[in-house]
């Protein structure tokens, strides 16, 4: 994971992107106790601020390709971690701004902090997804108007209503 952690901040040092910040379950377990995951999602805001209609990631894959990183179906390889890569929408941008700035095994990086992502997983709706949001509800510190004021932004308070009626998060 150093290795990985490297190669994302020269991704940034390079100017192939602006930021970035991980999420997912990888984020996940930052906060709460450990489980089994396979690879690294990693949200990225791009350097260009203009709007586009298409979102052009092959700066970005050429580079990786060109230090020998290879596919494995929808995720790149590096060293040896399989990691997605994804622009953020609006929601995964204001993560990102908002994430703690940390260090994992001496490399600097960021990860998205727990009020954002139970945005992102409730937004996601997977099973696995609720069990995250349960266990960060269960073993974090949650800023609980923080939480709702991203939920009532992101038209997720519905969502997690229904989250709390089907008994997820006692």
């Amino acid at each position: 994971m150093k290795e990985t952690l490297k190669v994302l901040n020269e991704l940034k040092e390079k100017g192939l992107i602006q930021d970035y910040a991980i999420g997912g379950a990888i984020a996940a377990l930052r906060w709460i106790e450990p489980f089994f995951t396979q690879d690294l999602d990693v949200f990225i805001l791009l350097k260009d601020k203009e709007k586009k209609e298409v979102i052009d990631l092959s700066p970005i894959y050429e580079y990786l390709k060109s230090k020998g990183y290879e596919w494995k179906g929808h995720w790149v390889v590096i060293e040896g971690v399989p990691v997605d890569i994804f622009p953020a929408d609006p929601l995964e941008k204001e993560a990102i701004e908002q994430a703690q700035e940390t260090e994992y095994e001496g490399i600097k990086t960021k990860v998205i902090i727990p009020e954002y992502l139970i945005a992102l997983f409730l937004r996601a709706g997977r099973n696995k997804d609720y069990r995250k949001i349960e266990m960060l509800l269960e073993q974090c510190q949650i800023n609980k108007e923080k939480l709702q004021k991203i939920l009532g932004q992101y038209g997720l308070d519905g969502k997690f209503k229904e989250f709390e009626k089907k008994g997820y998060g006692r």
